[in-house]
């Protein structure tokens, strides 16, 4: 059965098809022609994957953070970092990543983060004579930040799939996420000094006290969703619920940039990407049971335990294989297929899911910044209208810095677990 998954995986791939059907495909493939289960069981797998009531706050994510978007939250976010950072040696790309870690905050996914913030800064940045190739590495680099900042739509399916607690992961994700966008910050200033491009004046006190009283209700949001998880008044699901009325009400009666008929196309946006993952999740689910029945995650579970006994090196095992993986994989059907792998490998090593969940997520975010997926890579080359080709030595500086952050944040755990920790049970 193993044989026949992976073959039929890996034919697949090579055909260039979706990974979602792929995965779907390897799986009916074995049932058929090397099991002697039903095929009824897909449907039902099917079905059972997608079935979870946490789950449900993907969808409500999606729609809170379209909401947020149309409705000039975006503009208004970039406008504040601006005034914040935009004097400075390469300001406006320093505005790029502060901007993507305040949007980080409401929607929960890289490429949301990527496309909303990078539809106004590389403009930007390429008006003020910036070379297109920088701006969009700088845009990709830090709408990776969307997946590690909380909200997190990969940190909800691994706290599903994993058992582990959705608001702890959640409290992890804060103190990586600034560590990854100050350093992106400082790799943006010594590029952008080094290729002279212009600085811009300060502001003033009275622009950034303007432009931050424009951002309030948006910078608002995310201190809503994790007061009311942390404070017991509603669930992970019931913020993502909270999430899409609030951004209703904002965009609809605070700034006042959504009309009704702007509606349909919101739903149809949030819709698609959310079948999207949900899709991906259910196949993988298909995929994941046949592996749990096979026995393939206590075998690797072994493996890499006979191996070693340090977890340290263990570490450096699991980094390079999901370093790897997030470069061919996206990032939610890496999730549900390695973490029943390598949960229970980290457990017996005695290291919190917690902290594993946190360095899973990112180290996978990485890999959107790598071809031959990159799809932060792909929507920043989109809107700068430029060339893969052009954008790679220019994001190489920006994945050295962010695999340094990886390591600390392995060796380290503080980094990750000092606020959950403080949370307590």
């Amino acid at each position: 059965m193993t044989a026949v998954l992976f073959v039929s995986l890996l034919i697949c791939f090579a055909l260039g098809v979706p990974i979602a059907f792929s995965l779907g495909v390897a799986s009916v493939a074995t049932l058929q022609f090397a099991s002697s289960l039903p095929l009824t069981l897909a449907a039902q797998r099917l079905f059972t994957g997608a079935d979870s009531f946490p789950l449900m706050a993907i969808p409500f994510f999606m729609l809170a953070g379209e909401l947020m978007e149309s409705g000039g939250i975006s503009r208004r976010l970039f406008d504040f970092a601006h005034a914040l950072v935009g004097f400075v040696s390469g300001g406006l790309a320093m505005v790029a990543v502060v901007a993507a870690m305040f949007f980080a905050g409401i929607s929960g996914a890289a490429a949301a983060d990527t496309a909303a913030v990078g539809a106004v800064s590389i403009p930007a940045m390429i008006r003020k004579g910036y070379h297109k190739g920088f701006a969009a590495a700088v845009q990709a680099a830090g709408g990776s930040i969307g997946v590690i900042i909380p909200p997190s739509i990969p940190m909800i399916i691994f706290g599903v799939v994993g058992g582990v607690s959705i608001g702890k992961m959640f409290l992890g994700g804060f103190i990586p996420g600034a560590l990854i966008g100050g350093s992106l910050m400082a790799v943006s200033y010594f590029l952008a000094k080094r290729a002279g491009y212009e600085r811009e004046s300060f502001l003033g006190v009275k622009t950034i006290g303007r432009t931050f009283f424009g951002a309030f209700w948006a910078l608002l949001m995310p201190l809503i969703i994790l007061g009311g998880i942390l404070g017991g008044i509603f669930t992970p699901t019931e913020a993502a619920v909270v999430a899409a009325v609030y951004g209703a009400i904002i965009g609809f009666g605070v700034y006042r940039e959504l009309r009704i008929r702007d509606l349909p196309k919101i739903l149809a946006k949030a819709a698609i990407s959310t079948s999207t993952v949900m899709l991906l999740i259910a196949t993988a689910n298909i995929f994941g049971w046949i592996l749990t029945a096979e026995r393939v995650p206590q075998n690797v579970a072994a493996y890499l335990v006979s191996l070693t006994s340090s977890p340290a090196v263990l570490y450096a095992l699991i980094l390079a294989c999901l370093l790897v993986v997030g470069t061919f994989m996206e990032t939610s059907a890496s999730l549900i297929i390695l973490t029943p792998v390598f949960l229970p490998v980290i457990q017996q090593f005695g290291i919190d899911p917690v902290h594993f969940g946190v360095i899973m997520v990112t180290a996978l975010a990485i890999g959107m910044l790598t071809p031959p997926l990159g799809i932060c890579l792909f929507i920043s080359c989109n809107i700068a209208q430029i060339q893969l080709s052009e954008i790679i030595r220019y994001i190489l500086p920006f994945l050295t810095v962010m695999i340094g952050v990886l390591l600390l944040m392995t060796y380290v755990p503080d980094i990750v677990m000092f606020i959950p920790n403080l949370y307590g049970d």
